[in-house]
């Protein structure tokens, strides 16, 4: 089974008409993208879109063949005109199934959102998911089987794609393709790394691809490291890494600090922003939970980590310091790192970047200052990947 994909950008394109923004300024040339379209072996149409007639003819293709044509979510603004010798586009009621003459099977499912997803099933029996803009799929179960391909909203919707991952429907080998691509992400290298960290690709607009044809599917690195300074975008960074997986533990390591206001509205907003299905732990006990088995972690953060470990050993007292606070601080650092690097789960994890801020005026805060700079070098050693951000935009350090 064959699968064109005449367009790959949002609703409305990319670039968006008269949009001014950083993003669809750069947009343009091999980046510019036409609203998400697919030709499947020619018979079958999925969302019919401006100019899908010439799209397909630059990629070497006739609409002249198409028996079907579906659409997978409401579509704003003026009607499309229908070229010549095409059916009337329609939509298949949820959980019904269509079945075309050239043997194909079209399932339709229910969305979480306005829209219609579309299960395909080749004559050969070859798995293709379409998913709308801005949707997941609704009421999935273990019974479903694994796509051997799924295009989607990766981007606007990464809990989609860990909803599938959970019931076994996307796997180590499913090629999952971005589509619906809007000016969210800049084109690019950095959209390539963002969906790079959630297992999926994306294409040029035209490209035809073989549904079951293994592709090098990215290699979503098991151990990374986000660093970055105050308010850098570090965590959202991190929590980016792994919203399209499910059954992620997120361990904060600051604790409650009750009566303390501020700390509190902050632990609010990153437990509004993180999916509703990961769950949350409180300590700084992160060696037993590196070396268990269990889903995904996300350790926010090691500076705080690492003031806890400098209290239990005293060591911002000089005195406590030099008569054994540094032996056992350096030792609860070794063990940490050894477990970063036997454990077998995914783990990201945030540090902070102080080291090139202002020298702090205390010996014990430049102590923590140099502390911290050993924690995150001695880990970043134990780790695939390695990024810093400024100004909430990510840089590859390693990997």
């Amino acid at each position: 089974m064959e699968v064109t994909l005449l367009g790959t950008g949002g609703p409305l394109g990319l670039p968006r008409p008269d949009c001014s923004c950083a993003v669809c300024a750069v947009a343009l040339g091999a980046d510019a993208r036409a609203a998400t379209a697919l030709l499947v072996d020619g018979t079958l149409l999925l969302d019919l879109t401006p100019g899908a007639a010439f799209a397909a003819a630059r990629a070497g293709h006739s609409l002249g063949g198409v028996r079907q044509v579906l659409l997978s979510h409401p579509h704003d603004g003026p009607a499309v005109e229908v070229p010549a010798g095409l059916p009337q586009p329609g939509r298949v009621p949820d959980g019904r199934e269509l079945t075309l003459l050239t043997g194909h099977r079209v399932r339709a499912l229910s969305m979480d959102a306005p829209g219609t997803g579309y299960a395909v099933t080749g004559p050969d029996g070859q798995r293709l998911l379409y998913l709308p803009p801005g949707a997941a799929p609704a009421g999935l179960d273990e019974t479903t089987e694994t796509y051997d391909m799924v295009v989607g909203d990766v981007v606007g919707r990464p809990d989609a794609l860990a909803r599938l991952r959970l019931v076994g429907a996307v796997g180590p080998a499913t090629d999952v393709i971005a589509a619906h691509l809007d000016h969210d992400v800049p084109p690019g290298r950095e959209l390539r790394r963002r969906l790079a960290a959630a297992g999926a690709r994306t294409v040029l607009d035209g490209r035809t691809l073989t549904v079951g044809v293994y592709e090098d599917v990215p290699d979503v690195p098991r151990r990374t490291l986000v660093l970055g300074g105050a308010r850098s975008g570090k965590s959202v960074e991190a929590e980016r890494r792994l919203e399209a997986f499910p059954d992620v533990l997120y361990v904060a390591t600051g604790g409650a600090r009750n009566g303390d206001g501020e700390w509190a509205a902050r632990v609010h907003a990153h437990r509004e922003r993180r999916p509703g299905s990961w769950r949350t732990t409180e300590t700084c006990d992160l060696v037993p939970l590196l070396k268990d088995d269990g889903p995904a972690l996300l350790i926010d953060c090691l500076s705080l980590w690492l003031t806890d470990a400098m209290d239990s050993a005293n060591a911002w007292d000089d005195a406590e310091w030099a008569g054994g606070g540094e032996r056992v601080l350096r030792a609860r650092v070794e063990e940490l790192t050894a477990a970063v690097r036997e454990s077998r789960r995914t783990v990201v994890a945030v540090s902070n970047e102080v080291g090139s801020g202002i020298v702090p005026a205390t010996p014990s805060g430049r102590r923590y200052r140099d502390e911290l700079g050993r924690l995150n070098a001695a880990f970043a050693t134990e780790c695939e990947h390695v990024l810093l951000v400024v100004a909430g935009q990510a840089v590859t350090l390693k990997g």
